[in-house]
């Protein structure tokens, strides 16, 4: 199989299987604690990240040394809680409530990267992320019948996961990839050693049987995306990501009777169209950069680097 097809075939694999965790989380986290769910969720991270820092070069030691150790211990801390809030999401919202918003999260990544990551914004890519949050502002309807306050948690989900995903760019410059994933798998379930027993419940074979599946496809979801990264660029990743609300909202409608409502359609669909403008954009930038500093090594004429 020829490398980029091969990556692509990994991205659809991923988010597909994300979204089957999706289902899962929503059927288990109509009857259990969330945190429960998380606790041994993170319980088999921690122990598939040791054992894979464990047999690399320089073993287990080296991999937890970090640059920036408390960055690495707050972006634990932080996919933990979105975890957490996920599950409750799903359960609560239901699939397509969910995934639509969290849909929304590119967009918030590129609008924190400004003040964190130091990065710029152009007009087009500022114009895109103001219709994306118009785009969530229909999908939750506010001031309205529809509106909900379960829709709430979602939108604090997709706020916590770009937090997350903007620390973990932060942390990448200074630190292995090894370590964050290793710091992610201890930190958070270090931090659910803590409270996990507080809400700890007794479930039936089955329950235990699709927690199972749960953390098995946890596993092969994150060797999947790596793999996909491995084989393509995160320009041609980032799009197949929304396949994932695709798949979420199908499950939702066939398996647990959700309605597709027309505000959610087409707010979902705003958001999606933007998510896609802002990943081009961000793509068009960067390769413009590239250009204009190997035309300025070159001593060539340097184009003006146009705005995202």
């Amino acid at each position: 199989m020829k490398s980029h097809a091969a990556g692509y075939v990994y991205a659809v694999l991923t988010f597909s299987i994300f979204a089957f965790q999706d289902s899962i989380s929503r059927y288990l986290g109509a009857s259990y604690p969330p945190v429960f769910i998380a606790t041994i969720r993170y319980w088999v991270l921690a122990l598939v990240a040791i054992t894979v820092a464990a047999r690399l070069g320089g073993g287990l030691g080296q991999c937890l040394q970090s640059r920036r150790p408390w960055l690495q211990i707050l972006r634990g801390l932080l996919l933990t809680v979105q975890v957490i809030l996920a599950i409750t999401a799903n359960a609560t919202a239901g699939l397509i409530p969910t995934q639509s918003i969290l849909a929304a999260t590119p967009l918030m990544v590129a609008l924190l990267s400004v003040p964190i990551l130091g990065e710029q914004v152009g007009w087009r890519r500022a114009a895109a992320i103001g219709a994306g949050l118009v785009g969530v502002l229909i999908i939750l309807q506010p001031g309205t019948a529809f509106f909900s306050g379960d829709l709430v948690i979602p939108v604090v989900s997709a706020v916590v996961l770009s937090l997350y995903t903007v620390t973990t760019r932060l942390a990448g410059r200074d630190d292995r990839p090894i370590t964050s994933f290793l710091y992610m798998g201890l930190v958070g379930a270090a931090a659910l050693t803590f409270v996990g027993p507080f809400f700890w419940t007794s479930m039936p074979a089955e329950a235990w049987g699709w927690l199972a599946v749960l953390c098995v496809t946890g596993i092969c979801s994150h060797y999947f995306f790596i793999r996909a990264y491995q084989h393509l660029d995160a320009v041609k990743v980032q799009p197949i990501s929304y396949l994932q609300l695709v798949v979420a909202s199908t499950i939702g409608i066939v398996v647990f009777g959700e309605q597709m409502t027309a505000h959610i359609a087409i707010g979902s669909a705003i958001v999606v169209a933007a998510g896609l403008f802002t990943i081009w954009r961000e793509f068009v930038g960067r390769s413009t950069a590239r250009r204009a500093a190997a035309g300025f090594g070159a001593g060539l004429p340097v184009a003006e680097r146009s705005e995202g």
